[in-house]
């Protein structure tokens, strides 16, 4: 077991997402006890058990699937095919009993790639360290990166090459603020052409150089292109023109992409009637 959290305690400091696997309650015969664990990586690695066979591979499964949401999850599997129980998942196996695994994501709230490591960058990494975000800034220019204090990662080298060598992930975001809106382009376009369900992928830009990239991408990628999860301009509209003003409200939009808000209100407007002092 000491190994097990020596496994996750270097994870963590590798920034490595991973998903805990505990069996939590055991009714009847099967492959595995209660308090067993086991511990799967995003690439499909595993350290620890939670009994073997086809209920282990079904765990396994089950917890790579939980890098997108990053959320917790409980749930009850029926080892014998064939038999239906309420508010459970039923296996083809032969046991006869049940079991429920309780599978706990641990990880960073989500991976930032800044596409530039400028001053709005820079400020918005100081932002979202402290949130448990893991920053990795993307620039090719050696004197501006040295100056980067908060990445968790640093790539030197051309802006679209992160993205050839697989260093972007299904459900990561994307800001892009590099120097040149040419640079900027190429990004979002290579973003678009990998087809990768990103969860964010913002832009720093004017309305006019907005109307500009659209037009181009529509002429490039068709009219009906894709792009829901594209924000631009970025951020939320708080006011202020300065790169910290400016990192404070992409950081507020992007918790509230993290937290599923698709409305984003005052808190003072969610109180009663009887509770408002205005």
């Amino acid at each position: 077991m000491d190994a097990l959290f020596e496994k996750i305690h270097h994870a963590r400091l590798e920034g490595r997402d991973m998903v805990l696997v505990t069996a939590i309650e055991k009714e009847g015969e099967g492959p595995v006890e209660v308090g067993k664990k086991m511990l799967v990586f995003e690439d499909g690695t595993s350290f620890g058990t939670v009994g073997g066979g086809a209920l282990e591979l079904f765990a396994q499964k089950k917890a790579k699937s939980l890098f997108n949401s990053r959320q917790p999850l409980t749930e009850k599997y029926v080892l014998e095919q064939g038999k239906i129980v309420d508010n459970a998942k039923t296996l083809p196996m032969i046991c006869g009993g049940s079991v429920t695994f309780f599978y706990d994501f641990i990880g960073v709230k989500n991976h930032v790639h800044l596409f530039g490591a400028g001053h709005v960058g820079q400020a918005l990494a100081k932002v979202l360290k402290p949130l448990n975000f893991h920053i990795t800034v993307i620039d090719d220019r050696p004197n501006v990166l040295e100056t980067f204090t908060e990445a968790n990662q640093k790539v030197l080298g051309p802006f679209v090459e992160h993205i050839d060598k697989g260093g972007i992930k299904a459900g990561h975001y994307v800001i892009v603020c590099t120097p040149s809106h040419r640079y900027d382009y190429h990004v979002l376009n290579r973003l678009l052409e990998s087809k990768i369900a990103v969860g964010y992928m913002g832009m720093l830009c004017s309305p006019s150089k907005l109307r500009d990239y659209l037009d181009k991408t529509h002429e490039t990628f068709g009219s009906d292109v894709d792009l829901s999860g594209f924000y631009s301009p970025i951020g939320l509209d708080l006011g202020g023109g300065s790169p910290e003003e400016i990192a404070i409200s992409i950081a507020a939009e992007l918790l509230a992409v993290h937290h599923g808000k698709t409305t984003v209100r005052h808190m003072r407007e969610l109180l009663d009637a009887d509770d408002r002092y205005w």
